[in-house]
C-alpha cells in the first residue's frame, strides 16, 4: 500500500497549519475510555490514509517514512473519530485499540515514566 498516492482533500489541507517538516502532531485517544494513548507526527498524505481507510497512519521522522499502526505488530488502531482542534495545529484521533498502543508492548506510551501524580 502507497500512503503517499493518498491526497487529502484542499479544504482540509488549508485549514492544517504544519512545522517546517510539513508534520502535525496527531494525539491519539481511546475512543471507549479518552486515555491518552500516544502523540505521533502525521502529512497530509497519512492524514488522508487515515481518513480514507480507519486505520491509524503516521510519518516516522527517524525513519523519514510512513506507518501503519499495527501492520507490523498487529497491535492495530481503528479509527472512530477524526478532529482538528481550533487552532489547525493538533489532530485527535480518537481509536478503538487492538493490544498496546506504544512500541513498548504498553498499553499507552505514558504509562513507564509519571513525573507527577495525583493525591
Amino acid at each position: 500500500m502507497n500512503v503517499d498516492e493518498y491526497v487529502l482533500e484542499e479544504s482540509v489541507a488549508k485549514r492544517l497549519k504544519r512545522n517546517e517538516q510539513g508534520l502535525v502532531p496527531a494525539v491519539v485517544q481511546a475512543a471507549e475510555s479518552g486515555e491518552v494513548l500516544m502523540m505521533a507526527w502525521m502529512d497530509d498524505h497519512a492524514l488522508a490514509h487515515t481518513l480514507a481507510t480507519r486505520r491509524g497512519t503516521y510519518y516516522s521522522r527517524s525513519r523519514g517514512d510512513y506507518w501503519i499502526k499495527g501492520e507490523t505488530s498487529g497491535n492495530v488502531q481503528h479509527v472512530e473519530s477524526v478532529a482538528l482542534d481550533c487552532d489547525g495545529d493538533t489532530i485527535l484521533l480518537k481509536v478503538t485499540q487492538t493490544g498496546g498502543a506504544c512500541h513498548t508492548g504498553d498499553r499507552t506510551c505514558f504509562d513507564a515514566d509519571v513525573l507527577l501524580e495525583q493525591e
